[in-house]
């Protein structure tokens, strides 16, 4: 079984009001290290047997489709075999 992550996050030009709220917070909760936050979304996808080319572009597709708002989420795939 093979796992195919996708982590989608908003485009670095477009705003990420939950991330401010959450950089704003940092401080008051006595975190000072941290400059800038930005908030995402993480979805794993189980697929039977080993992972293939095939199953990564429908992997790629799903997110496309469904998964990210591609006008103004950017997304990445991951890859995790089972040992």
């Amino acid at each position: 079984m093979a796992r195919v992550i996708v982590d989608v996050m908003l485009k670095p030009e477009i705003l990420d009001p939950q991330g401010q709220a959450i950089a704003r917070a940092l401080p008051r909760l006595g975190f000072t290290s941290v400059t800038d936050v930005r908030q995402g979304k993480r979805f794993e996808l189980e697929v039977p047997g080993p992972a293939t080319e095939a199953t990564l572009a429908e992997a790629r597709k799903i997110a496309e489709t469904l998964l990210a708002n591609t006008v103004i989420e950017d997304f990445t795939l991951h890859l995790e075999q089972d040992a």
